[in-house]
């Protein structure tokens, strides 16, 4: 029996041009916002503390308030 994905967070190693998949999900949640960031949609995060961000402005946000 095939495991579904749906619903289940995935654990990422993020670098800088990509990430890993280190455990398989369909989304990864948003580090300020709580939101949920479906993986094909993933594009802003954080290499050095390794967080995902749902859009540039939350990013923007997180790095500037470090």
């Amino acid at each position: 029996m095939m495991s579904s994905n749906t619903s289940r967070p995935a654990r990422l190693h993020y670098m800088a041009n990509g990430f890993r998949v280190l455990t398989s999900g369909d989304h990864v949640v948003c580090a300020s916002s709580g939101a949920k960031i479906p993986l094909d949609a993933l594009r802003y995060w954080s290499v050095a503390h390794q967080e995902a961000y749902a859009s540039a402005e939350i990013a923007t946000e997180a790095m500037a308030g470090r």
